[in-house]
């Protein structure tokens, strides 16, 4: 079977990940029967998802664990053979390299139409499963409200040497940038990242940066919403200081990413994957995800996010099409600019 004969492949990629049921570590080995589900989305989300598929339809799933572009990279590389069946990811960039490879299947229209309008792309090839917000966050004490930039392009300026900070290297990051060079061009990305690479803090991930924020490292940093109101709705020690900037007015600095779903070319149990992906973003499964305390925004109709989020309708981000989100560019960019 396909599934066993991809495990040597497999374990010579150079990926920590898990799976449910079936090892951890280094160690896979996909479960005969079972849908494969490639997650980089947040562990306690794809579980509670994959565990509530099983309650409701008796299909066995087994969750492996990664992170957006070494996932989608590796999806590539296994080819045919791979034992993924559905594919999830954080940040749509990550699909859209897989759809450029020709690895996935058309998400069934039913599916499709239970996400907000914007939601998917116009090829079909995969749907949004979640979304979540660029902000600024602003120490109240090191910076007015009045001060803050008017737009994301102004942290290229001189004057916020040293007052920002950011995570080049993580997934969310890349997406942001993704999302500035969709809605821009490529000579004024270039610029941006210039400027950040003379102006920014760089730390390790978003978390890192809203703390480094808070403890008044540097007066704001560029991050996804979601890590400040989880944080807000526990012990706030990481967000105390603190406060979200929204830029809204189409800016770049008002990206909305997608978290996407997708069902491979390649899958053995092309109808349950379909069937998973439908569950996802039903009603149901979107509610899950609101439960989850991810802070993530819902993309299914007719589902409220957390009450603590202001409306995703409200947040008017720039008018960018999840499938030109090219992550291999932005990366080639990144580096350029000496920030990867």
């Amino acid at each position: 079977m396909k599934r066993r004969s991809a495990v040597a492949a497999l374990l010579a990629l150079p990926l920590v990940l898990s799976a449910c049921g079936g090892g951890g570590g280094d160690e896979f080995t996909a479960q005969d029967g079972a849908l494969q589900i490639y997650s980089s989305q947040h562990r306690n989300v794809t579980d509670a998802w994959a565990q509530a598929f099983t309650e409701k339809t008796g299909i066995q799933t087994q969750v492996r664990e990664g992170q957006d572009s070494s996932m989608g990279q590796m999806i590539i590389a296994e080819g045919d053979s791979s034992p993924a069946d559905v594919f999830l990811t954080e940040n749509s960039p990550a699909m859209t390299l897989v759809e450029r490879e020709g690895r996935l299947a058309k998400v069934d229209a039913a599916t499709r139409a239970q996400v907000r309008t914007g939601m998917a792309p116009s090829t079909g090839d995969w749907t949004a499963i979640a979304a979540r917000s660029t902000v600024l966050v602003y120490n109240t004490e090191k910076i007015t409200e009045a001060e803050l930039p008017k737009s994301l392009l102004d942290l290229q300026d001189p004057k916020w040497k040293g007052k920002w900070g950011a995570a080049p290297g993580g997934a969310d990051f890349q997406a942001i940038v993704a999302g500035l060079l969709a809605n821009t061009d490529e000579a004024t990305t270039k610029t941006w990242l210039e400027g950040m690479a003379t102006n920014a803090q760089v730390y390790q991930n978003n978390i890192a940066t809203m703390k480094a924020v808070n403890a008044g490292e540097v007066p704001v940093g560029i991050m996804y919403h979601y890590y400040w109101y989880r944080d807000q709705a526990g012990d706030k020690q990481g967000s105390a200081n603190t406060k979200l900037h929204y830029f809204g007015n189409k800016d770049s600095g008002a990206f909305v990413s997608l978290s996407a779903g997708g069902v491979l070319k390649s899958s053995d149990m092309p109808k349950e994957a379909q069937q998973f992906l439908k569950f996802v973003t039903s009603p149901e499964g979107q509610k899950i995800l609101v439960d989850s305390g991810s802070m993530e925004y819902a993309v299914g109709k007719g589902v409220a996010s957390d009450k603590a989020l202001p409306p995703l309708d409200k947040l008017n981000p720039p008018p960018v099409d999840p499938f030109v989100l090219n992550s291999d560019k932005v990366i080639s960019l990144m580096t350029d600019a000496g920030l990867l």
